[in-house]
């Protein structure tokens, strides 16, 4: 028996089984979880059906989280077939390819910016006022994926960095609204992860290979090993853990100057 057995889990935002989102929610499959899955649209549809079947057979329902009448309707879709939720993952973000190079202060419009806090940062909140009713006596969780470039500058990483910082902030404030009904919430910040998403920011190769020579551990992190934490952080062996985000990302986000990224011998 795994640390999540008979809890009930939505995940939100698995677009292939390179998704950090799929490695999440595998993980909380081999820990017992039974495990419901969205998708944005329809090119989407069928890798997300095949997700699914890997990890459980579980509901798969459509979800734009820009739309307020989808998210009442997998929230009304869940209540049918499980009755409760426990867990719910937001793995959404999304902003202008365009607006993630080069200068941040002149390529962010107005239209950019609203885009990308509405998708990567309200979205979490819209959905947690869906998922409430059915998580109520359960104990359960929020969680959702966050980036470096929330707290740091980072080249390229422009108008997600101020999304991603809403997004964490939201974690503190939704922590503290929903705690006294027993929800947690919390954050992963993961490292880079080679993924569909990341393919949209400017030389992500670059960061990939700066990541790896400059963290402790001297390598990136992959989509299991955030997938482990999250179904960590959404049991009860981390009951006592709210408001948090936890940086998964190999001690990157530990060191100022690495000499091993400068050239330097260890």
């Amino acid at each position: 028996m795994g640390f999540l057995t008979n809890r009930k889990a939505l995940v939100v935002g698995v677009a292939s089984n390179r998704s950090i989102a799929w490695g999440v929610a595998e993980a909380m499959h081999r820990q017992g979880a039974e495990v419901a899955l969205t998708y944005q649209n329809d090119k989407l549809k069928s890798r997300v059906e095949q997700c699914s079947a890997a990890c459980g057979g579980g509901p798969v329902m459509p979800l734009d989280v820009t739309d307020d009448a989808q998210i009442d309707a997998v929230f009304s879709e869940l209540k049918q077939t499980w009755g409760h939720l426990d867990i719910l993952v937001h793995a959404v973000g999304f902003a202008p390819r365009e607006e993630l190079e080069g200068s941040f202060v002149d390529n962010t419009t107005r239209a950019g910016y609203a885009m990308a806090h509405d998708i990567s940062a309200y979205s979490f909140v819209a959905l947690a006022r869906g998922a409430r009713a059915l998580m109520q006596d359960r104990n359960a969780s929020l969680l959702t994926l966050s980036y470096l470039g929330g707290e740091r500058a980072l080249p390229n990483y422009n108008v997600m960095g101020p999304a991603k910082a809403s997004l964490e902030a939201a974690v503190r404030y939704m922590a503290h609204d929903l705690g006294p009904e027993g929800i947690r919430v919390n954050a992963v910040s993961a490292g880079p992860i080679r993924t569909l998403a990341a393919s949209g920011i400017g030389d992500f190769r670059k960061m990939l290979d700066y990541n790896a020579a400059a963290a402790p551990l001297r390598r990136n992190v992959d989509i299991d090993e955030v997938g482990n934490t999250s179904a960590f952080l959404c049991s009860e062996l981390a009951s006592g853990i709210t408001g948090e985000v936890v940086h998964v990302d190999a001690g990157f986000h530990a060191v100022a100057l690495s000499g091993n990224a400068l050239g330097a011998d260890d």
